[in-house]
């Protein structure tokens, strides 16, 4: 039987106890009406999930035993990470909701020409706690037992120049003259860069390309912003990642 993942952000150990936190608890009390004695599995990004049952919950408060723990998350044969132009509302959720079912390892949200959202101070707190939500949903529902990391929002151009040099990079643009699959096979890890709507200014894919970001295609399309990191991160896994079995 198909046991509710719980994602709590605290230590986890066999023998002890773990009291829900907010969102967590009101999750278990409110939504899926747990009571004491049911069984749940926890996670909390470090690789592995944990099976409990609840010892408390009532009110304000809800407590779980954990029983045992199950075996690490198997390290991915190609680490992912997808860098994103910021869209409007939906489309980003759905980008990063996907992109992690799809097996990203890392996001990172940019700031770029193009970007139609402007966040800043407290609006960007808590558009990141929102996402970062979206993230953590997505792993609960897919199985993932390693959460991936958020970046904070950043531009593109502090972005580009903090990374390091041996990174191998893919930039997509449906006007490139290479397509994804004749490219050699990365050794180990990835960033694929894609823009928001509208995609990159040309100066921006300029800046990317000095960086060592390959242009690539993806067929005939011209893609969503939303659409098309998710089709590269399908393609990138059926290629090169875990998709292969």
């Amino acid at each position: 039987m198909r046991r509710d993942r719980i994602y709590t952000p605290q230590p986890l150990a066999v023998g002890a106890s773990a009291e829900l936190e907010g969102g967590a608890r009101r999750h278990v009390t409110q939504v899926l009406r747990l009571g004491s004695g049911d069984a749940l599995v926890l996670f909390n990004g470090d690789g592995r999930d944990y099976s409990a049952r609840l010892v408390a919950a009532e009110g304000d408060t809800a407590v779980a035993e954990v029983l045992d723990s199950g075996l690490p998350e198997p390290e991915p044969p190609l680490a992912l990470t997808l860098a994103l132009g910021i869209s409007r509302g939906e489309r980003m959720d759905f980008a990063l909701q996907k992109a992690v079912e799809l097996g990203a390892a890392a996001l990172v949200p940019l700031f770029t020409e193009r970007s139609l959202v402007k966040l800043k101070d407290q609006r960007l707190e808590k558009r990141l706690r929102h996402w970062q939500g979206v993230m953590v949903a997505a792993c609960e529902q897919s199985g993932r037992r390693r959460l991936p990391s958020l970046a904070a929002p950043q531009k593109l151009g502090t972005w580009l120049a903090g990374l390091p040099p041996e990174h191998a990079g893919v930039l997509l643009h449906h006007a490139a003259a290479r397509a994804l699959p004749e490219l050699p096979a990365p050794a180990g890890a990835l960033t694929l860069l894609v823009g928001p709507e509208g995609g990159l200014a040309p100066a921006e894919r300029e800046a990317a390309q000095a960086e060592g970001f390959v242009p690539v295609r993806l067929g005939p399309r011209v893609m969503r912003t939303e659409t098309a990191p998710l089709a590269a991160l399908a393609a990138m896994q059926t290629l090169w990642g875990d998709f292969r079995g």
